[in-house]
């Protein structure tokens, strides 16, 4: 009997001990995720402020750093840990995205950025927040031309990724991103249609001033 138990022991011990070295290492793959995952994002923010200023070059440089850091982060992450680098790739995807946009060029995809389908649509929809923000430079500077190019993309990225909210379920939070898109994207319409009528009418009383300084009716 004691050998029988003694036996039993053992292999439930073995099996503790590989469950042990498992766990220790999905352990220490998280606490590396958590921490290189935060850099990266800050790499994304501040590559975006610097875009905002025109930073272009410097921008591209962090970008560049952070895709760098996640292609490694990936190896940690592997399939268990995946969920971990999502928030970090979705930050990466609103960057590349953003400076598509300012250098007027086409998007990069989601194979370019080596991302998963989840992280390119939220991060795509995360950059109409951005596109925003340029449509507002540019009215503040007269860009006409920017503005409605900037809305027409704005509005292309809502539109191409809406037919996807079927699968909210899959894609955690896509259903809130394309509602706050919306909203967006319906500020923006009122803001460029309050600033065309204030236009029009700073026109006609201009016209209006000139023929009745020069006599005519």
């Amino acid at each position: 009997m004691a050998s029988s138990s003694q036996s039993s022991s053992s292999g439930i011990q073995a099996s503790l001990e590989e469950i042990d070295k498992n766990l220790k290492d999905v352990q220490d793959r998280r606490e590396k995720l958590i921490k290189g995952t935060r850099d990266v994002v800050m790499l994304c923010s501040k590559s975006i402020v610097a875009m905002h200023h025109n930073q272009l070059e410097d921008a591209k440089s962090k970008m560049d750093q952070a895709k760098a850091m996640l292609e490694d982060f990936r190896e940690h992450a592997q399939h268990d840990l995946y969920r971990y680098i999502a928030v970090a790739e979705q930050e990466l995807v609103e960057a590349y995205a953003l400076k598509s946009v300012m250098e007027d060029k086409p998007m990069p995809s989601m194979r370019e950025l080596d991302v998963t389908g989840e992280s390119y649509l939220t991060g795509l929809l995360d950059c109409v927040g951005e596109i925003k923000r340029l449509v507002y430079d540019s009215m503040r500077t007269g860009k006409g031309k920017d503005v409605e190019k900037l809305f027409a993309t704005m509005e292309e990225i809502y539109n191409a990724i809406y037919p996807f909210a079927v699968y909210d379920n899959i894609v955690s939070g896509l259903r809130k991103k394309l509602d706050v898109a919306r909203m967006l994207i319906e500020d923006i319409r009122a803001t460029v249609t309050e600033e065309s009528r204030r236009k029009a009418l700073i026109e006609a009383i201009g016209s209006f001033e000139k023929k009745a300084s020069n006599g005519e009716k």
